[in-house]
């Protein structure tokens, strides 16, 4: 069978691996595994050959390359039959992830460079949600799309239909490199650095188009910041390419460079560690390969919860990780000290929502405000028609789970906005409604605790009456410590958890982080309380954002340094925990 050759080459390799110092005549050598998997047998067998036990997704990988399975998919889709754990692990790679039980359905995720595709692509995947899904789509804090409510029958229907309209589902799910962020002004902001999409589109393609890339020990994610005003969010990433300016007098040209950051996992209160390493955009590809081969060669198989990039950095210290980098690269990375790089462009937490004017003359974007991610069909197409007929015909997404309509004219600023509000999208909302971000939940998601988008927009329909806001708050809703939602990056994070009641019973309910913070100012908040009851959730974030407004040292003082500012004892008086 092809899966036990595969093993065998794979544990022989190991074997050879594990044996220091010992001399086996060329005749008697074992050949090591080859083809674009070589490298992940071979470091799976090397864990084997320590005597430890590999994680199941590791085995399911090695008994059928995922990619090797795209029939056996295509037979149970004809069967209208949902996969068992190993093809539910397997399928994730195109893109499919079995929700069950919280769904009996599949939900199918894209992939699309930098965050953008064209008004063509919008209206077909309206036309996919409505045909084969359960009619409705979020989008993503990967600044990406997710179709929900997919039949098991239409599992692969959905994969090829996507397909048809030059985007992809391939990849981006499992272990393996995620949809790949950029900035979401890229090429329109007046001030930015850089524009990423060059950059983000290599990387996708580079990926897409090397298997050898896939089936890492964990999920790997990768951003760009060009330096715009719209926080892109590098430091929670694996890889963070952040724009920088460097100054005269470095060991490098003054040019615009990326600065490499490393290792963040939000769910793992990590964010991504700067270095000081500069990489020349056009050598942003070559690095971030060079750094997955080694987290593919090192990094732990046998226990997913320590398998992502973070944790081989731990292990070895950031300098034996660089130095295994520049063997991967053939050649020293270049380096430059704190003080020669000069003060990124100012972010504006209110930039993804409204008008903004373009670097282009006479033109705008315009930021809609999504309800918590969620997308109807008819709002999809009243999106890629106002996008083709008032816009440039191109939509990008964002981190902060709404999207942005790019090279509105002047003249078409009032036609827009009328349009949009009778579509259900007012681009005019409250400072705390444009800061909520929420994952899934427990609605579609068996991993978490509690029903996070619908409690986002209780909290905002409780609040919006009650509290007036001056000042942007990001609440973010995580339905467990994964953090898909970014909860310890928020001014205020909630995490699900099952709270007690007292009566053997548990019921919806959060944890609350304060004071998280991004971009130049990045930091993850603290755990402020514990255990609040769903029900009870959006009183307690009124007293919250009460107590913030009548205690803050001023207009200007942010919710993350009024939250620095108190110790929890005070906070807890304040807010009457």
């Amino acid at each position: 069978m092809p899966g036990q050759k595969r093993y065998l080459e794979g544990f022989a390799s190991g074997l050879q691996a594990a044996r220091s110092g010992a001399r086996t005549p060329a005749s008697a050598a074992v050949a090591p595994p080859s083809g674009p998997d070589a490298a992940h047998l071979a470091a799976m067998a090397r864990f084997e050959a320590e005597g430890k036990k590999l994680a199941d997704p590791e085995k399911w990988k090695r008994e059928e390359h995922p990619f090797d399975g795209y029939a056996r998919l295509r037979d149970q889709a004809s069967r209208n039959e949902y996969p068992k754990p190993a093809d539910n692990f397997r399928w994730r790679f195109y893109g499919l992830f079995y929700l069950a039980p919280n769904q009996p359905f599949y939900m199918a995720r894209l992939r699309m460079p930098n965050g953008i595709l064209n008004w063509r692509q919008l209206a077909g995947i309206a036309g996919i949600a409505e045909t084969w899904g359960a009619g409705y789509a979020h989008v993503t804090t990967r600044a990406n799309i997710q179709i929900r409510g997919i039949e098991a029958k239409n599992a692969t229907h959905v994969v090829e239909a996507v397909q048809d309209l030059g985007l992809t589902s391939r990849g981006s799910g499992a272990d393996n490199i995620r949809n790949v962020t950029g900035d979401a002004t890229a090429g329109i902001a007046p001030d930015e650095l850089l524009d990423t999409r060059p950059d983000t589109r290599h990387w996708h393609f580079h990926v897409l188009n090397d298997r050898s890339l896939t089936g890492l020990p964990r999920k790997f994610n990768v951003a760009f910041d060009g330096g715009g005003p719209i926080p892109t969010l590098e430091e929670t990433n694996d890889i963070g390419f952040t724009a920088v300016r460097v100054a005269e007098g470095a060991s490098v040209a003054p040019a615009i460079w990326y600065r490499l950051a490393l290792g963040g996992i939000t769910g793992h209160r990590n964010l991504a560690r700067p270095t000081d390493v500069v990489v020349p955009p056009h050598d942003s590809t070559k690095v971030a390969d060079a750094v997955v081969r080694v987290f593919i060669d090192h990094g732990d198989r046998t226990n997913r919860a320590r398998a992502r990039l973070k944790y081989l950095i731990d292990a070895w210290g950031p300098e034996k990780f660089l130095a295994a980098v520049e063997e991967k690269l053939g050649r020293k990375l270049d380096r430059v000290e704190e003080r020669h790089i000069l003060p990124r462009p100012a972010q504006d937490r209110m930039a993804h929502i409204g008008f903004h004017a373009q670097k282009q003359p006479g033109l705008f974007y315009a930021g809609i405000p999504l309800p918590v991610g969620r997308l109807e069909p008819a709002q999809m197409r009243a999106l890629a028609e106002a996008a083709h007929e008032l816009g440039d015909g191109d939509l990008r997404l964002t981190v902060w789970q709404n999207l942005l309509v790019s090279g509105i004219a002047e003249t078409n600023r009032r036609t827009f906005e009328q349009r949009m509000a009778a579509a259900g999208l007012p681009l005019a909302v409250s400072p705390l409604r444009a800061g909520l971000v929420a994952c899934t939940g427990s609605s579609g998601c068996k991993l978490a605790n509690a029903r996070t988008k619908e409690m986002a927009v209780a909290i905002a329909e409780h609040c919006e009456p009650r509290v007036a806001l001056d000042t942007p708050i990001n609440v973010h809703l995580t339905g467990c410590p994964n953090s898909c939602a970014q909860h310890y990056v928020g001014d205020i994070g909630l995490v699900g958890a099952r709270v007690a009641t007292g009566k053997d019973e548990t019921v919806d309910g959060y944890h609350v982080v304060i004071g998280g913070s991004y971009g130049s100012d990045a930091r993850v908040g603290r755990e402020f309380t514990r255990g609040i009851a769903a029900v009870d959730m959006p009183r307690f974030i009124e007293r919250l954002l009460t107590a913030y407004l009548a205690h803050r040292a001023g207009p200007e003082e942010t919710f993350r340094q009024f939250a620095s500012r108190h110790d929890d004892e005070t906070l807890h008086r304040l807010v009457g925990v």
